[in-house]
């Protein structure tokens, strides 16, 4: 069942906009409407920023479109002086152990810290907030929100976990993968090492109950390949909410980042839709073009093709995976292979309803049938998948 669109509530002059959640999403969309002039205030539940990543390292893609992202964010006015490290070429690995070399002039992604530290994406985004005028209030956990505001705080179910450590190293930097249901079911164990710093992780779509059997084997399995080497290993986990919904809009609010769902169903990389999410909804609120509109022109194509590759690679099992690699690595671009996968062609939407039916996710809110409802928890509507 499809929800009738919803018009955003604008801000008018003198209004202040409330924003639930301090993430890349929520900072995003606080920096635009500081920088035209609106009264900006960010509740945030923690008690600092990005503090449920606690320096972990991601990969702000750079595959679903063909406008690097460093270059996205200097146009959109948002802070790249974080630490970084442009992913350029790294290995594979499939369930036999067979390495892949997979490499390109341009970044597949951009090496990343998440969390509360110097030189985090986080931080960066926090602080350029902050000298904007930006209020930003942590330990502050919105139950409503009355008048214009954005709804920004996170993930609402886990389709998807990542769990491993953080650690220090004198390993070299780079990133090596491996796809092997063995280490992470119908998903990737990754190793990511920059600057000193580690990050090892199984990313699983199924079978979570087992999480600390596919985290040993992944460890075993890159210091076999890898040769990882963990110095004061941190446990650290964190989980993926994946939905492609008819409309981001509840009670005149937009949903943005994770809290819409907004995420790459294959990997399960967000950042870039959360920024890009968090800008749209910020020049809805101050009248340009309406929010829905406006997300569903830059990547709703991508995420339906997003949903029918996950669909594929959760029934391919290990001998399809290592036939993607092999293919990958034979490609002369890799990183235009891998934008060709989020290319909304025709057998792509003709497999739509059966990626549907193949891929639930575990979100199931309820509606609260507030009139013009202000609450921060529910969504007051049906998804498309």
């Amino acid at each position: 069942m499809r929800q009738k669109q919803q018009q955003v509530r604008q801000v008018k002059p003198g209004e202040k906009v409330t924003i639930a959640g301090a993430g890349p999403a929520g900072l995003s969309a606080a920096i635009l409407l500081a920088r035209a002039g609106v009264r900006v205030e960010v509740h945030e539940a923690k008690k600092e920023v990005g503090f449920r990543f606690q320096q972990d390292l991601q990969g702000l893609e750079n595959w679903t479109s063909r406008e690097d992202i460093l270059d996205w964010m200097h146009e959109q006015g948002l802070a790249t002086d974080f630490n970084k490290l442009a992913g350029c070429e790294g290995t594979v690995f499939d369930y036999r152990e067979q390495a892949y070399h997979v490499s390109s002039q341009r970044p597949f992604f951009y090496m990343v810290e998440r969390g509360p530290g110097e030189g985090s994406l986080d931080t960066a985004l926090l602080q350029q907030a902050i000298e904007l005028g930006v209020e930003v209030i942590f330990n502050s956990r919105l139950s409503q929100i009355d008048g214009p505001g954005i709804l920004a705080i996170g993930p609402r179910a886990a389709d998807a976990i990542a769990v491993g450590y953080h650690f220090k190293t004198d390993m070299a930097d780079g990133f090596w993968v491996i796809c092997d249901n063995q280490l992470a079911p119908e998903g990737y164990a990754y190793l990511l090492v920059m600057n000193g710093k580690g990050t090892v992780k199984s990313c699983m779509f199924t079978d979570f109950k087992h999480e600390q059997r596919y985290v040993e084997r992944t460890v075993a399995a890159f210091e076999k390949l890898a040769g990882l080497q963990m110095i004061e290993p941190v446990p650290h986990g964190g989980a993926g909410n994946f939905v492609l919904p008819s409309v981001a809009v509840h009670g005149s609010r937009p949903l943005i980042g994770e809290q819409a769902g907004f995420q790459d169903t294959l990997w399960g990389f967000g950042m870039r839709y959360a920024m890009a999410s968090g800008i749209f909804a910020a020049r809805s609120l101050l009248g340009e073009v309406e929010y829905d509109e406006l997300w569903k022109k830059a990547f709703h194509d991508q995420m339906q093709a997003g949903l029918v590759n996950r669909a594929l690679y959760a029934r391919m099992g290990n001998r399809g995976y290592r036939w993607v690699l092999k293919k990958l690595a034979q490609s002369q671009d890799p990183l235009q292979a891998l934008q060709r996968h989020y290319q909304l062609n025709g057998w792509r939407r003709l497999l739509i309803p059966w990626a549907r039916r193949h891929f639930q996710t575990k979100r199931r809110d309820r509606s609260c049938n507030h009139v013009d409802c202000g609450c921060v928890w529910c969504r007051c509507g049906e998804t498309e998948a």
